[in-house]
């Protein structure tokens, strides 16, 4: 998975829908079915493996489209669906499984043979009334990563565990002449994820379903922790034109040596290894205010069947070579996933092993999964108010009342 936020501008997704929608394509003349496919991994990341599944399937011919994650993704998948153009096999992520399911755009796949070898947290994340509608291969944890070289530059040796530490670290390191700490703003902030996340491990794990259940109110989880992460832009520690900031630039700066702390997850760790092969990075949890270290994470995305598809058959059997042994393991090799199927011990960089700790323990989330319904609506209000906040345009509280409204609209 490489959950990097990208806001998509009607054009680009208009050019996308336009340059690569694709529907079920039928045979080519030479025997052979057409299967596409939509992903938001690269076609650098899955051409392997179609090449795999193209050679043990010869009569398959697998079509591949790409838009990077998230907003962008969601956005011409649901114009392809819409205007009936819509892949065989496509992404379903945790801003978009209640549309699918509810649009009637993707097919049951409880009891499956290809879902046998899935994890039980995995296949449930992308359940909804009991029935599976993705598969997932792979689970996900983000958190700091940090240039431990930069660090002892300016005499740390030691990562923060408390948050007020951790800001203080940032001021130190900016006085030593070091950018401190990057974070983009155009997708849900990884670090504020991980705060609310502890808060509401802290208030028993269960205030989502309380929120949506009418019995509490999102101020109640998140006025808090975005108090808590704000201190990043009032403190000044970073600086409001960090909103303009990409995913790809902040993980480039790190690469270069520019930036000692980012967010990130395993996905960038492959692309920073090829960068910069002699950086000693090193992964720790976001600092919180009682010191007990969170992260942000979830079941990775996984692939659905288009409930309109005409290759049922053919879009299984790619599901059942994505899922399989040698599959997985593939993918494993080119993304550094950590893979969660019963059949394949994941090979992992050393960096992620706190990374998979904080998956044993349970110490993750992401609102987005957390949340059962109108997930994308509240992503996108989600997004669009902390922008405001961190350019002194609204108050944590204002975010948290505009997400109440929006829920309340359905």
């Amino acid at each position: 998975m490489s959950p990097r936020w990208k806001v998509a501008t009607a054009a680009a997704v208009v050019l996308l829908a336009a340059a690569t929608g694709c529907g079920s394509g039928s045979g080519d003349g030479g025997g052979k079915t057409k299967l596409s496919f939509f992903s938001w991994e690269s076609e650098e990341t899955m051409k392997p493996l179609i090449e795999a599944f193209e050679k043990q399937n010869p009569s398959i011919d697998v079509e591949f489209s790409h838009a990077p994650p998230v907003a962008e993704y969601i956005a011409a998948l649901q114009t392809r669906l819409v205007s009936g153009t819509g892949a065989d096999v496509f992404v379903i992520a945790a801003e978009n499984k209640t549309n699918l399911v509810q649009g009637g755009f993707v097919k049951d796949l409880t009891g499956k043979p290809f879902m046998a070898n899935m994890s039980k947290f995995n296949t449930e994340t992308w359940s909804v009334d009991g029935k599976a509608y993705g598969m997932s291969i792979s689970s996900w944890s983000a958190g700091i990563l940090y240039n431990k070289d930069l660090l002892a530059k300016a005499g740390v040796t030691e990562f923060p565990t408390k948050w007020d530490d951790f800001i203080a670290l940032c001021q130190k390191l900016k006085s030593a002449g070091i950018t401190p700490y990057y974070e983009s703003l155009m997708g849900m902030p990884l670090t504020a994820a991980a705060l609310v996340g502890h808060e509401n491990a802290r208030q028993g794990g269960d205030v989502d379903a309380q929120i949506f259940a009418g019995k509490k109110k999102f101020g109640d989880l998140w006025n808090g922790p975005l108090t808590t992460f704000n201190q990043l832009f009032t403190s000044g520690v970073l600086g409001k034109d960090v909103v303009s900031l990409k995913g790809e630039q902040i993980v480039d700066e790190f690469a270069n040596g520019r930036v000692a702390m980012i967010p990130a997850g395993p996905w960038d760790v492959t692309s920073l290894r090829e960068k910069a092969p002699k950086m000693n990075m090193v992964f720790a949890g976001v600092p919180t205010p009682d010191g007990k270290p969170f992260w942000s994470g979830a079941a990775s995305p996984g692939w659905a069947i288009n409930a309109k598809t005409e290759h049922e058959k053919e879009a299984e059997a790619f599901l059942t070579y994505l899922g399989s042994k040698e599959g997985v393991t593939l993918f494993n090799k080119k993304t550094a996933a950590m893979t969660t199927t019963s059949d394949v011990t994941p090979v992992i960089d050393k960096a992620l092993e706190p990374n998979l700790q904080a998956l044993k323990d349970g110490n993750f989330y992401l609102p987005q999964v957390a949340w059962p319904r109108v997930q994308d609506a509240l992503n996108t209000e989600a997004v669009a108010q902390l922008q405001l906040m961190v350019q002194g345009q609204a108050k944590p509280a204002d975010v948290a009342a505009a997400l109440d409204n929006r829920l309340a609209q359905g």
